[in-house]
């Protein structure tokens, strides 16, 4: 999935989950405190899933796919 608008082409959806969740989370206009509310996971945890030292349960990635509005197969 890309950005249409042409000042946003370089701004292309990652490739590693992490970076795949960063980006969803910021479209949405979400920090990570929200996001680990909505999941029920502490704000530590999703910045250890951002920064690639933790790795989500299948559970858990689609609870941040659902809380992110997308299908938890965009996220991999």
């Amino acid at each position: 999935m890309l950005i249409k608008n042409n000042r946003d082409m370089s701004r292309r959806i990652p490739k590693s989950l992490e970076d795949k969740i960063k980006f969803y989370r910021k479209e949405r206009n979400l920090y990570q405190v929200e996001l680990a509310d909505i999941i029920g996971v502490s704000t530590g945890y999703i910045g250890s899933i951002e920064q690639g030292v933790r790795t989500p349960s299948l559970k858990l990635l689609k609870k941040i796919a659902k809380a992110l509005k997308v299908l938890p197969r965009e996220l991999l």
